[in-house]
């Protein structure tokens, strides 16, 4: 029972990390908790894991910044809601023909930009 709840909390854990990374350039897939939520699963199952994903040269000081100062770097900020806020407005204008979407997606967009902002910045 043990080596199943650790399988499937890897399992879970590699998901969230791919999700996650490909959250870096999709919409509306939120990076950060995806990527905290990996890490963790990796703490509870394994531990080469968790450590390979702290010290990763990509998302490790993300995460490490996350826990340590319940924050992320100004650049993070700026990249992730502009990131957002290209491909939303992009999508609603050249690909989503109902207006109903159109406003869910903004609206959706505009919490994910109160999110971020609400979270402590890291200089």
């Amino acid at each position: 029972m043990k080596t199943l709840k650790k399988a499937l909390l890897i399992v879970v854990g590699w998901l969230s990390f791919a999700i996650g990374v490909a959250g870096i350039v999709l919409p509306l897939i939120p990076t950060t908790p995806l990527l905290l939520l990996a890490a963790a699963c990796f703490i509870r199952s394994s531990n080469r894991m968790y450590n390979w994903l702290l010290s990763n040269k990509y998302f490790g000081k993300y995460i490490r910044y996350y826990r340590e100062h319940r924050g992320i770097p100004l650049r993070a900020k700026w990249m992730g809601i502009s990131l957002l806020w290209i491909s939303i407005l992009s999508s609603a204008i050249f690909f989503v023909p109902l207006l109903f979407v159109k406003i869910l997606m903004i609206g959706v967009a505009s919490y994910f930009t109160w999110f971020i902002l609400k979270l402590n910045t890291i200089r």
